[in-house]
């Protein structure tokens, strides 16, 4: 085949091999004319180089090959783009002043929305997630005034359909508290292993409804709390002795029926709130005789004798009948404590390790995070919740931003899940977000 040479009168240098055709984003000053010559017929073309424009404002292509296009450019016929946009003016009265000589200016890496989303060191998914659930025998769902928003939910109707929405939104865990009825409690919590108790009821019932089928996406994981309080007619989360002390080793002795029963019903993970010495190592003891060594523990390693915690026990009606519990919940002037306990804890075969109450302990839950390789759970409790809520009912914060910067800073500060009333609430706005 011959080859072909263009004689371009604008001053552009010869070029071989292209066809006279118009190139795409191109637009010259005048209009180009190039004289076709063949070696063996000689023809005069009109070639126009235009940048063309679809209604929508981005470029038609004209069906151009790459080499042609890179022809052009060789040429001299360099295709348009838009301009270098105008530096901003700075308000009127700015004054002129040198540049500082800085080396690192880490606002550079803050600049944009896409920037700062690149370089965002932690991350607050609906996985993250516990819901922590009030169930009662009744029908209907009681509105728990305390804590606005939260209900004591009936255990067949209520619970089912809240499970559902936690579910369409990402969040796959839950974590049940029972209100037992008066007539059931005693000084030694023994409806705490019944096992057509409340509870073991209710985990039949979830796991019904949601049967541990991970290929079909059906995995609902269940969290129960391993304590005497809600059984006991004291209200302590352990056997009273008739001086007020309260026992360990034998509330230990209940607390391991208490969480074989519940892993019959089908428990994924039983979690000992009670605080009691040894319990850990007991109930792992007392799970493995019975065979229920696929069972998790999550031991609430660094239970703190807080004042938050004032909505739970209206929610459950489980306030102390006489006295507190700092016999056995830990001091909140104390840090290096939580490390005994986590010590014991991770001897003892927990598997993860809790921290509660969450934002005002943020500093335990980093020193957790730090010494132990376990996974670290966060209790953002009924009291933090109330007050963002009321705040929120007041006028006084922003509800919806400061709920998603405390469950934020918990991961940030080290918690891998968080046991939060704001479970739903929060997945529903992540899932608005990622919309």
């Amino acid at each position: 085949m011959a080859s072909s040479v263009f004689h371009a009168p604008c001053g552009a240098p010869s070029i071989k091999q292209l066809e006279c055709q118009k190139y795409v984003g191109l637009r010259p000053s005048v209009t180009l004319r190039f004289n076709c010559v063949k070696t063996k017929t000689v023809t005069t073309r009109r070639l126009v180089v235009t940048a063309s424009k679809s209604h929508d404002g981005t470029t038609k292509k004209l069906g151009i090959s790459d080499a042609e296009c890179e022809a052009a450019v060789v040429a001299g016929n360099i295709p348009e783009a838009p301009p270098v946009p105008p530096k901003p003016a700075a308000p009127a009265g700015t004054p002129v002043v040198p540049s500082l000589p800085l080396s690192r200016r880490p606002r550079r890496n803050r600049k944009s929305p896409a920037m700062r989303a690149s370089f965002q060191e932690t991350n607050l998914s609906p996985e993250n997630f516990v819901y922590p659930l009030f169930i009662h025998e009744g029908e209907e769902d009681t509105p728990i005034g305390a804590m606005p928003g939260c209900y004591r939910l009936g255990w067949r109707h209520g619970l089912v359909q809240e499970v559902a929405k936690a579910r369409d939104v990402g969040v796959n865990s839950v974590v049940l508290f029972p209100k037992v009825p008066d007539a059931l409690k005693s000084p030694t919590g023994d409806e705490a292993y019944n096992d057509n108790g409340l509870v073991p009821r209710t985990i039949r019932l979830l796991k019904d409804r949601y049967p541990d089928l991970v290929s079909q996406n059906y995995l609902l994981v269940i969290y129960t709390d391993v304590a005497l309080d809600p059984y006991s007619s004291d209200g302590h989360d352990g056997i009273v002795r008739e001086d007020g002390v309260i026992m360990n080793d034998e509330t230990v002795h209940q607390l391991c029926k208490q969480a074989v029963s519940q892993a019959r019903a089908g428990a994924d993970v039983v979690s000992p709130s009670d605080m009691m010495d040894g319990r850990v190592g007991a109930i792992r003891a007392a799970l493995d005789a019975e065979g229920f060594q696929h069972v998790s523990i999550m031991s609430y390693t660094a239970k703190y004798a807080s004042s938050f915690y004032g909505p739970f026990r209206e929610a459950l009606e489980s306030n102390p009948r006489f006295g507190d519990k700092k016999t056995y919940q830990m001091n909140p002037a104390n840090y290096r404590e939580a490390l005994v306990e986590a010590q014991a804890d991770e001897s003892e075969g927990a598997d993860i390790l809790l921290v509660k109450p969450g934002l005002p302990y943020l500093d335990v839950i980093r020193l957790l995070r730090d010494k132990y390789p376990l996974p670290i759970a966060a209790y953002q409790v009924s009291g933090e919740y109330s007050m963002i809520k009321a705040g929120g009912a007041l006028k006084m914060i922003d509800e919806q931003r400061v709920m998603m910067e405390s469950l934020m800073c918990l991961r940030r500060a080290g918690a891998d899940i968080i046991l939060t009333y704001f479970a739903l609430q929060a997945a529903r706005c992540l899932c608005g977000e990622k919309r």
